[in-house]
């Protein structure tokens, strides 16, 4: 699509014009999700393993006035160094945040938006943000899903984090038509745990056959997205129980320090990384890498898809 207002890196138009998938990557991850230099280090890693799963890496930022599409390597460096001074922009700060040509870091919300103006139907994330605790009172609830419900984008993630409240968000899925389909799980995964004691709508076993359904679904067509949900490997799962206390204490402190808004999900992962001992930040890693590698193979068997049905 044609918008003065994005900047297709060349390697990803390239990408476009040789027919080889790309993969949307958010930068919320690089610049709130973990501190630097890891930040920088994971992003390089993540790239690196969708390049060696088929596909194009495509990570999405603000600057310089535009939505950019595939970021050069002083860009994710900026990002990282920047860390939370850079502004975290959603669907309703994407405007003045071009306008006024501010350093931003897109959240899933607004990964998917400007990966469907370019053109790209898969995104490799973390977690999804959701319904937060107490949002009975609070009516903190992420714009995350919303996307979801409109923007025909599909994000494997580890699920919704753990700091949230899953039943809950799961149930605003529901109502919105948003699927979630396990990807060889009949369980929703909790971020650091490949569990949360809530199932899934659907099970997918092969990249084949979720990328089946995604075109499926957006020929009939059918608007929004769909929830990949790709738990963590097993042997970077984090013990349960020490997350569950981490997630806890982290969430009175926040309470008495008033955090909330957008600050509130980075200000809880740096306090369960600090409770975890660093933990939380190991599985962290490994499960973006494990999405990143789902979501290239996915969205090369996506592409062999859409290519035979022209």
């Amino acid at each position: 699509m044609t918008n003065s207002l994005l900047d297709i890196h060349p390697l990803i138009q390239a990408a476009f014009a040789d027919g080889t998938p790309v993969v949307a990557l958010e930068s919320t991850i690089i610049s709130h999700g973990m501190p630097y230099p890891q930040n920088v280090e994971m992003a390089i890693e993540v790239a690196a393993r969708v390049q060696a799963n088929g596909a194009t890496p495509a990570t999405v930022a603000i600057i310089g006035g535009k939505m950019k599409v595939g970021l050069t390597l002083d860009e994710i460096e900026l990002l990282g160094k920047q860390g939370q001074k850079v502004t975290k922009v959603s669907r309703r700060d994407l405007p003045m945040m071009l306008v006024n040509g501010q350093l931003g870091a897109t959240t899933v919300a607004s990964t998917m938006i400007v990966a469907a103006l370019a053109g790209i139907q898969i995104f490799a994330t973390g977690g999804i943000g959701g319904v937060h605790r107490g949002a009975t009172e609070s009516f903190d609830i992420s714009a995350d899903l919303q996307e979801l419900a409109r923007t025909n984008v599909a994000v494997v993630c580890s699920g919704a984090k753990s700091i949230l409240d899953i039943g809950l968000t799961l149930e605003y899925l529901e109502t919105h038509g948003v699927p979630v389909v396990g990807f060889q799980t009949d369980d929703f995964p909790a971020f650091f745990t490949r569990k949360s004691g809530f199932g899934v709508d659907w099970r997918c076993d092969t990249e084949g056959s979720l990328a089946a359904m995604l075109h499926t679904k957006w020929s009939l067509p059918l608007r929004g997205g769909v929830i990949v949900a790709n738990p963590v490997p097993t042997e970077f799962e984090a013990d349960v129980k020490i997350i569950d206390r981490a997630v806890e204490k982290a969430l009175r402190y926040a309470a008495e320090q008033r955090v909330h808004g957008k600050r509130i999900t980075p200000f809880l992962l740096t306090e369960i990384e600090a409770r975890t001992e660093g933990l939380s930040l190991k599985t962290n890693i490994q499960l973006v890498l494990n999405n990143a590698a789902v979501a290239a193979r996915l969205a090369v068997a996506y592409m062999a898809l859409k290519n035979k049905a022209l």
